[in-house]
């Protein structure tokens, strides 16, 4: 890092990702940091620098040697598992500042030796304590899979027994009943059921008579709007997609090849035409949103189709630290690995990590939205918008006497327009510039608090006020 990197960090103030800290406290308080940014995304720690203001003071060589060595012994013996650090020194117009780099941890979760885990909360760190978040972070370490947990009240009898023939018949070329193997023990094998005849999670999911029974919120939420605006208060056609996974698939493909478009593209009269997004696309996309999605959030997978494009919002952004260009060129991680098993012997689903790479391929007009902060994985494909559609959504508005109007020429009100924009978090300084407003308590107080906690979050609920808050559509 440079000097004007580093000039750069410390004017941006405070952040998930860079602590200020004058000197070095005390190895208890230090190791409190490592094991929150470890916890994270990683982060640095820059010492010769005011806490909150970022006055730049800079450290004399004792200093620097000393809070080095601090470092090391914090790393090594106060936080379990053992972390790595890496320190460099930069010289900002002649104050020197040690910089202590943290990286995203592998063996999560790590604690402190009270045993506290701490992740970061914006700029703060706080301790978690809620089991579903420490499950979480087994889960991001490869430690935990949640489609292995057994399912409560769940048995046998909530087998569909035609689901199960036909999957050992395709797999297996024979019935479940010609194994010389007690049927219990065969389930348990193939990790259907666990050790005291409970469904598994992926069981359940693949081979359930009535899956949502037992998981209300693993559905899929398919909605058709009018004009390009999630915030529209008119649709085309709304359902709740259920069933067991295979079940869904099938009914969400045929969902929205009724609401593409096909063209003929050459093909004679009388050809039924090439729908306009490519169905291999739509295929690996719609499995990859099934067998990727975070269990442990509750929390439904969504299907928009807008005039401009298709949506699809899955619950779980990217594992394992990878980015969204290690995925682009076929580097995965298994959340679910039980469930890509079952969906590469019952569905086209071959994973491998070749889905997306496959997608790029066939379409170019492909986005992909990584949020950490929402925990979830948005990928956007364009279609064409035909003149006579845009035409038509225009009238439409009109005719409402909206107050508004958004960049697609769709009227919309102020509400609407935050809720739409904020489908990824922002913060309020970025909803006035949006908004066009300068007002930031009108802002505020008019329009994002009546939609708190009914159709728009608070990103750091705990802190109302904190600077870095960011508001979300849910």
């Amino acid at each position: 890092m440079n000097k004007d990197e580093l000039k750069n960090k410390i004017r941006c103030g405070e952040t998930s990702q860079v602590q200020f800290k004058q000197q070095f406290s005390t190895q208890k308080e230090i190791a409190a940091e490592m094991v929150a940014f470890a916890n994270s995304e990683g982060g640095e720690l820059l010492f010769g620098v005011k806490d909150k203001t970022g006055e730049i003071l800079g450290l004399d060589y004792d200093a620097i040697q000393q809070i080095s060595r601090e470092l090391g012994n914090t790393a090594n013996e106060q936080v379990r598992p053992t972390i790595y650090i890496q320190t460099d020194v930069v010289d900002v117009d002649g104050k020197m500042i040690l910089v202590a780099t943290v990286q995203r941890g592998r063996n999560k979760p790590y604690k402190d030796l009270a045993g506290h885990i701490w992740v970061k909360q914006g700029a703060d760190k706080r301790r978690v304590t809620e089991n579903s978040e420490l499950l979480s972070l087994f889960q991001d370490s490869g430690e935990y899979h949640a489609d292995e947990a057994s399912v409560k009240d769940s048995s046998v009898r909530d087998i569909d027994t035609l689901a199960l023939d036909r999957f050992f018949q395709n797999v297996y070329g024979k019935p479940m009943t010609e194994f010389d193997v007690p049927q219990d023990q065969l389930l348990h094998n193939l990790h259907i059921t666990d050790s005291e005849g409970r469904l598994t999670t992926a069981g359940l999911l693949f081979f359930g008579q009535r899956p949502q029974q037992f998981k209300p919120m693993f559905v899929i939420k398919a909605v058709w709007f009018y004009g390009n605006s999630i915030a529209g208060t008119e649709y085309r056609d709304s359902r709740d997609i259920e069933g067991t996974i295979p079940e869904m698939f099938e009914q969400a493909m045929m969902w929205l090849k009724s609401c593409l478009r096909r063209t003929q593209n050459g093909q004679s009269f009388n050809s039924i035409g090439q729908l306009e997004i490519p169905e291999t696309v739509l295929e690996e996309l719609l499995q990859n949103a099934l067998v990727h999605i975070d269990l442990l959030k509750t929390a439904a997978i969504r299907l928009m189709v807008f005039d401009d494009r298709v949506e699809i919002v899955n619950p779980g952004c990217v594992m394992g630290g990878h980015t969204i260009d290690e995925v682009k060129v076929g580097n995965s991680y298994a959340r679910n690995p039980l469930m890509a098993n079952f969906c590469s012997k019952t569905m086209p689903y071959r994973g491998l990590g070749s889905g997306i790479p496959r997608v790029l391929a066939e379409d170019s007009h492909v986005e992909f939205i990584d949020s950490k902060e929402g925990n979830q994985f948005t990928v956007r494909i364009n279609r064409p918008l035909t003149a006579s559609e845009a035409g038509s959504n225009a009238d439409l508005a009109v005719s409402k006497g909206e107050k508004a109007v958004s960049k697609q020429g769709v009227a919309v009100s102020k509400e609407q327009m935050i809720l739409a924009f904020c489908v990824e978090p922002k913060s309020l300084s970025e909803i006035c510039k949006h908004l066009g407003l300068k007002d930031r308590y009108k802002v505020k107080k008019k329009y994002i608090d009546p939609l708190l906690n009914k159709t728009l979050r608070m990103t750091e609920p705990e802190s109302p006020n904190s600077p870095t808050q960011k508001y979300v559509t849910i």
